[in-house]
């Protein structure tokens, strides 16, 4: 069967394989990264990586890798949010589970076992980190703040929290251990993370809820984007390319299906390698797996017009709302760039966030 090269480590990338696997195909894993070194994917010694995994992720995650792989994360019961200029917050239910994303990925790598072993070149290669040169469509700026802090209540933790500031919206993500996840998204780039989490807190009434601010943080590119060429087909002797996860399509944090959608990726990257090998065209295969990106990449920038408006109406967050709009407006021919022959599928509806 197919050999396949899978070049990272994060869950995309895994799960892809295990996919792949599964169908009898043949998966080369990428090295282990020696304990301790930090990854931008997970993988063994990787840093902690705190994802909020709610319903639908989580059956997915159950569906495509069986039970036990999410042992011993934080389960949550209920969301707590007052979005815009809503008076008073909406409690409703919401089950999820606080997980380390590095813990998850170097569990996913366990059960995949050693992988193919052999050094002949691969008719496919699989990865989330195309390269910084890689063309992208992003629609704005805005960056996720995100560090840790001590809650003041240890034993109201079973309920994450949103609120929203004139600046910009934050979430609180219990993790257990008196510990949680703080998350604020704000129009722009921003020097001073944690000092700009700290503003945000003491804006709202969920900075009552912590001992303090988190002392360090970081800020991470969170503007939704779409590669353009996430799909290359087998040419003349060179194995073909599939860019899965956030590198081929990053959602905005406030949609909370970001991990959902990296392991979608995942589903139809491995159909389209098995679709290849029993002798459907790896171009119109690649070009269809293109076009279901930028499909959801347009439905996932109709959800955010729907919430970002309502909520924010400073000049920053104006210009990040009118970059969604041009990218939808630009879109609404139905062509990728620079390709006016390949049609985009109607978008498939995402359950609101």
């Amino acid at each position: 069967m197919t050999l396949v090269e899978i070049a990272g480590s994060g869950l995309a990338e895994l799960t892809c394989a295990r996919l792949l696997a599964d169908r009898g195909h043949r998966v080369r894993l990428a090295p282990r990264r020696p304990a301790g070194r930090p990854a931008g994917a997970a993988g063994a010694g990787a840093k902690a990586r705190p994802l909020l995994l709610t319903g639908p992720t989580l059956e997915l995650v159950a569906q495509l890798w069986g039970e036990g792989l999410l042992d011993g994360g934080w389960p949550l019961t209920h969301r707590h949010a007052r979005w815009g200029a809503e008076p008073s917050p909406a409690r409703f239910p919401q089950p999820g589970r606080a997980v380390d994303g590095a813990v998850l990925a170097a569990r996913m790598r366990e059960r995949l076992g050693a992988g193919d072993l052999s050094a002949e070149p691969p008719a496919w290669t699989v990865t989330a980190a195309p390269g910084e040169r890689a063309a992208h469509e992003q629609t704005g700026r805005r960056r996720l703040l995100a560090g840790t802090a001590p809650v003041r209540r240890p034993r109201d933790q079973d309920t994450a929290r949103l609120d929203c500031t004139g600046l910009g919206w934050l979430h609180l993500t219990p993790l257990g251990r008196e510990a949680c996840l703080v998350q604020a998204m704000v129009p722009g780039p921003a020097a001073d993370p944690a000092g700009l989490l700290a503003r945000l807190l003491s804006e709202s009434a969920l900075g009552t809820r912590l001992r303090r601010p988190p002392r360090t943080a970081v800020a991470l590119a969170a503007a939704p984007r779409v590669h353009l060429a996430p799909a290359v087909p087998p040419v003349a002797g060179l194995g073909g390319l599939l860019v899965v996860g956030a590198g081929a399509l990053r959602q905005d944090p406030i949609s909370g299906t970001g991990t959902a959608q990296a392991l979608r990726t995942a589903i139809l990257a491995a159909a389209v390698i098995d679709a290849a090998a029993a002798g459907t065209s790896a171009r119109a295969l690649c070009a269809h797996y293109a076009n279901r990106l930028r499909a959801a990449f347009h439905d996932h920038l109709a959800t955010c017009l729907r919430l970002y408006p309502t909520a924010f109406g400073s000049g920053a967050w104006r210009d990040e709302i009118d970059a969604m709009r041009h990218a939808l407006r630009s879109g609404a021919a139905g062509t990728l760039p620079g390709r006016p022959d390949r049609a985009v599928p109607e978008p498939a509806q995402e359950p609101p966030p």
